[in-house]
C-alpha cells in the first residue's frame, strides 16, 4: 500500500529524513521508535502529503505522491480521504463550534448526503462513547475527550489507513488504557496504522513491526515484533 524509496527531506538545510525506504501492506500496524528529533514527526508529515520528498520516491497505492499531484483538488481529496493524520496535539485538529460539527466536517467535505453525514457521525459517536459531548465546544474538553474527538473527525471519513503521531502524548492514565484497547482493536479489525511513540508498552502491543530511527535521521533497524 505504501513505498518509500530512499526518500529525503530538510527544513532550510537541516536534514530531518535521510534516505528512508519502507514497505508497508495493507493491515500492517508499523511503529516508529526513536528519539526526539529523529525525524518521526516528519516523516508521518510527508505520509498525509504535508511535505513532500526532495529526493526519492513516495508510492501509495502504485501513485508517486508530489506536491503537483496533489494540486489537482479531485485527487487531493480522494487521498486525504483515504489517509487520516491524528496530530500530537488534538487542538491543532480541533477548529469547529461544536464537537458535532467537528465529526460532520469531513463527510461534508466528501459531498456525502445530509443522512449520511448523519449516520456516519452517530455511529462514531457510539463507537467512542462521545456522544454527550455533541453541542460542547472543543475548547471545554479535557485533554482525553479532544483525543477522542480528533480521532472521531478522521474515523467519520473511514480511511484505508490511519496515522498517529505520539497518540499516548498528554493523556492521563485512564485515557491512555482506553485508548491502547481503542487502536488493539482496530488493528484486528485489520486497519492499517502508522504511528510514533516513545511508549515501548504500546509499541510492542500493537506493532506488526517497530521502525527504529537514529540521530542521523535514517532508519537504524526494523524490527518484526510479530
Amino acid at each position: 500500500m505504501i513505498q518509500l524509496d530512499s526518500v529525503c527531506f530538510a527544513y532550510e538545510g537541516h536534514i530531518a529524513l535521510r534516505n528512508i525506504s519502507l514497505d508497508i501492506a495493507k493491515g500492517e500496524t508499523v511503529v516508529l521508535q526513536g528519539a526526539n528529533g529523529c525525524g518521526k514527526s516528519t516523516l508521518l508529515k510527508l505520509l498525509n502529503g504535508l511535505v513532500f520528498p526532495e529526493q526519492g520516491r513516495y508510492l501509495f497505492d502504485g501513485q508517486e505522491i508530489t506536491e503537483q499531484v496533489l494540486k489537482n483538488s479531485l485527487f487531493s481529496r480522494r487521498f486525504h480521504q483515504r489517509i487520516g493524520f491524528i496530530f500530537q496535539n488534538a487542538d491543532v485538529q480541533l477548529f469547529c463550534g461544536s464537537v458535532q460539527e467537528e465529526i460532520e466536517f469531513g463527510p461534508r467535505q466528501m459531498g456525502l448526503s445530509e443522512e449520511e453525514i448523519v449516520q456516519r457521525t452517530e455511529d462514531v459517536m457510539a463507537l467512542l462513547d462521545i456522544a454527550h459531548l455533541k453541542g460542547r465546544a472543543p475548547y471545554q474538553l479535557s485533554g482525553g475527550e479532544k483525543r477522542k474527538v480528533a480521532i472521531a473527525c478522521i474515523l467519520s471519513m473511514n480511511p484505508d489507513v490511519l496515522v498517529l503521531d505520539e497518540p499516548l502524548a498528554g493523556l492521563d492514565r485512564k485515557s491512555q488504557i482506553w485508548l491502547v484497547s481503542f487502536l488493539q482493536q482496530l488493528r484486528k479489525a485489520g486497519k492499517t496504522m502508522i504511528l510514533s511513540t516513545h511508549n515501548e508498552e504500546l509499541a510492542h502491543s500493537l506493532g506488526d513491526r517497530l521502525v527504529y530511527m537514529n540521530e542521523d535521521h535514517e532508519i537504524a533497524s526494523i524490527v518484526r515484533n510479530r
